[in-house]
């Protein structure tokens, strides 16, 4: 079967649509002939710039364009550059999300309310926001096809000997008359050899080339971008989330590892802090910019458990020791693609506070009862017919915009409490709001209060949760980017043809940057030589 296209003189046969044979460089349009070669892409022809079109073309012209590309690159970056205005949701303190309209506005006022109502506080889980990444990564890929492909297929086909209207139209041309041709091009063959030219002949003729792959330097970025946005996309993936957050553990206590379903625990056996010598003459700029005590050195002697399954039915597992690590800034504890970072911590933090009933007429107290602030019970057993029920806790006690009890944190900075009291002469029960310092009750008549005896704290450490399996994504398309960079930005890819015509040498050179020192270079090989130096008709006409 004959194969479809455009069959140049010399026997090679283009696709519909070049306009320079890829083999000889003959010109086969109108347009061709009248103008100077096209050597971006070897004349090649180019899926996104057929006249007759289909849907399909259409489409693929679309993403090929380099200003839809670039549009696509710039609305990614300003959105991108939007979501970083203000705390995302997954920043906001937990408490608030309950009403993250009041909090947004709150916050950041008139803007914050806008932030909001837009979307923005979601901006990077929006559809539309992945929808730019995956239209960006579409528009690489067919840019990629549409003149990558052609390109290699182009240089691939190259011959040595080439069309006269090739060699007079480029950059570099020059014509010799010398008596033995033939040795001046083994010359110049020789000389461009030492300079690491690829040198291929053809009856006498010869074709010399050097750095062809740094023509693949913008496809190798490409392919870092697909792989860098590949990354960034796969966190959208249910178990490819990225995790960043934070969990608080009390000395002494153990906390199950977020997003971990469980499976591993953290025991903060100690926590130390170590200060700066506020004595010290060195610190004491710092120490009244700080107007507190300064850190030096702090670190938790953690120990990490992981819940073994079980086959007995309703057995959560056993917890087994798996390591031990000192955590402290930048040396975090890693297990599993997890990893745990030393970043803050709260000293003497409120952990308990005991309470009495007790008969407010009389003074006489009815037993004792100790409040664990992190998991406090529902219901404290005083003796001989007393208990009482707490029914509300808010560990940091505030009021919302509709004048209801809140809280803003589940830390108990401000603890409150609401009890209900049941005594034997008082079997309905009285109610009473206690804070710090604070009794305020429902009824003016009651006859029994809530008192206040002790409290107990606790040193807690804040750890940071991460976990980024697309991170290896990221990294590697970044040092392909970078490769690619290189590639393109400091390789130049050169071609020197020498040919016999009519007894005389011609002698032409191109390159796709950098021409001053390639014309340099072809100086220095025809040195020696019966050629004379090519001229640079660029600037041939710039003197014109």
């Amino acid at each position: 079967m004959k194969k479809k296209g455009i069959t140049c003189e010399c026997n090679y046969v283009n696709v519909d649509g070049t306009e320079m044979c890829a083999a000889c460089g003959k010109p086969l349009t109108e347009k061709a002939q009248e103008e100077g070669v096209n050597m971006r892409y070897e004349g090649a022809a180019i899926r996104s710039r057929k006249r007759n079109k289909s849907l399909i073309d259409h489409i693929w012209g679309f993403f090929s364009s380099v200003k839809v590309g670039i549009w696509i690159l710039v609305l990614l970056l300003i959105s991108s550059a939007l979501g970083t205005l203000y705390p995302q949701k997954t920043y906001v303190p937990k408490w608030a999300w309950a009403d993250l309209a009041s909090y947004y506005e709150e916050q950041y006022g008139t803007l914050g309310h806008w932030y909001y109502t837009l979307g923005l506080h979601e901006l990077y889980d929006s559809w539309w926001y992945i929808a730019l990444i995956i239209g960006l990564a579409v528009s690489i890929i067919v840019a990629s096809f549409d003149r990558g492909i052609p390109l290699y297929k182009a240089l691939r086909a190259q011959r040595v000997t080439r069309h006269p209207h090739f060699m007079k139209r480029q950059r570099f041309f020059g014509v010799t008359v010398t008596e033995n041709p033939d040795e001046a091009i083994d010359q110049v063959s020789a000389a461009l050899a030492n300079k690491r030219y690829r040198i291929r002949k053809e009856n006498g003729n010869v074709l010399a080339e050097k750095n062809r792959f740094a023509r693949w330097g913008p496809y190798v970025n490409h392919v870092g971008l697909i792989i860098f946005l590949g990354g960034c996309l796969l966190r959208y993936i249910p178990g490819m989330e990225v995790v960043d957050t934070t969990m608080a553990i009390r000395e002494g206590e153990k906390e199950v590892v977020p997003f971990t379903d469980a499976t591993y625990f953290v025991e903060n056996r100690h926590f130390s802090i170590e200060l700066y010598d506020e004595n010290d003459e060195r610190f004491q700029d710092a120490y009244e910019e700080k107007g507190g005590v300064i850190p030096e050195k702090f670190e938790t002697d953690a120990v990490l458990y992981k819940r073994e399954e079980s086959r007995i039915i309703g057995d959560d597992g056993e917890l087994v020791k798996m390591e031990e690590k000192k955590i402290h800034v930048n040396d975090p504890l890693q297990f599993d693609g997890f990893s745990l970072y030393q970043t803050d911590y709260r000293l003497n933090e409120l952990n308990q506070m005991t309470f009495t009933l007790e008969h407010k007429e009389s003074g006489k107290t009815f037993g004792e009862m100790t409040v664990d602030l992190i998991e406090p019970e529902s219901t404290y057993e005083l003796g001989d017919g007393y208990r009482v029920v707490l029914k509300d806790y808010f560990p940091d006690f505030d009021l919302n915009s509709s004048g209801k009890p809140t809280t803003k944190s589940s830390v108990p900075n401000n603890p409150y409490f609401l009890f209900s009291m049941y005594t034997p002469d008082k079997p309905e029960g009285e109610r009473s709001l206690i804070g710090i310092q604070r009794n305020i009750e429902a009824n003016d008549d009651n006859e029994y209060k809530m008192t206040f005896v002790d409290a107990a704290f606790k040193n807690v450490t804040i750890l940071t949760v991460r976990k980024d399996e697309t991170l290896p994504f990221l990294i590697v398309g970044g040092i392909i980017f970078l490769i690619g960079l290189v590639q393109g930005s400091y390789f130049a890819h050169r071609r020197v043809w020498l040919q016999k015509v009519d007894g005389d040498v011609w002698l032409a050179g191109h390159t796709n940057r950098n021409g001053l020192s390639f014309h340099e270079e072809m100086k220095q090989v025809v040195v020696g030589t019966p050629l004379h130096v090519p001229k640079d008709q660029e600037e041939m006409k710039h003197e014109q």
